[in-house]
């Protein structure tokens, strides 16, 4: 009798062990199949962030080819409501920004300006000659910024490529905004000297970017 019972104690325990041993197994396989499910949707995270980036550069791009559209149409107005709405727009000549003297409009500025145009303003010397450049918001766009210029001009993203004699600070001025720059190489009969750039600020506000300055870049002596 003391003999079968421990048989039954020792068949017990070699069943129980068994169990353990499989429900292991078990748990071990499911684990393994839980974490090989979780790669791809690490890699789709991934992706999904790629696409973003991608699209808010084209967004960007759009956005800047729509106010140079309306700049080269004179259409000013239309670009009212992509100035930044707490900091305004600067105005700059040259490749040089200068905090204390560009002109910056709000928006309500700019709006009104537009429509007093016999409101004239200083925007800053004439380089060569150090003439001071006065005239009204709207003969500055048209004339100096001249957006019809770059109707045909290359363009890069947050890539400052060309640059004259001018010191260019604006990334130590914009550390952390978006630049979109048109370039236009200039003509065979000037070989190439008659260059211009236009470079649009843009800072994001509330989830949108605004436009925050208007610089223009040419060749300087």
């Amino acid at each position: 009798m003391i003999k079968r019972h421990a048989s039954n104690i020792h068949a017990f325990q070699l069943t129980a062990g068994g169990l353990l041993a499989c429900l292991v197994l078990v748990t071990g396989c499911q684990s393994s199949v839980e974490s090989d499910a979780a790669i791809p949707h690490a890699s789709s995270t991934h992706s999904s962030t790629s696409v973003v980036s991608n699209m808010s550069q084209q967004t960007l791009r759009q956005q800047a080819l729509r106010i140079q559209r309306a700049l080269a149409n004179k259409d000013f107005a239309r670009i009212t409501n992509d100035i930044h709405p707490t900091r305004g727009v600067r105005f700059s000549m040259y490749a040089y920004v200068r905090p204390e003297v560009d002109k910056v409009f709000s928006r309500e500025q700019y709006a009104q300006y537009l429509q007093q145009s016999k409101i004239r303003f200083t925007w800053g010397e004439k380089d060569g000659t150090g003439d001071p450049l006065i005239m009204p918001l709207p003969t500055y766009l048209d004339n100096w910024v001249q957006g019809s210029t770059f109707n045909d001009a290359s363009i890069s993203l947050n890539e400052l490529k060309n640059n004259g004699n001018s010191i260019n600070n604006l990334k130590e001025i914009y550390q952390n905004s978006d630049v979109v720059e048109f370039y236009h190489k200039g003509s065979d009969e000037y070989a190439g000297m008659d260059w211009r750039v236009l470079r649009l600020v843009f800072d994001e506000y509330q989830g949108k970017r605004y436009l925050v300055a208007i610089i223009s870049d040419q060749w300087t002596v």
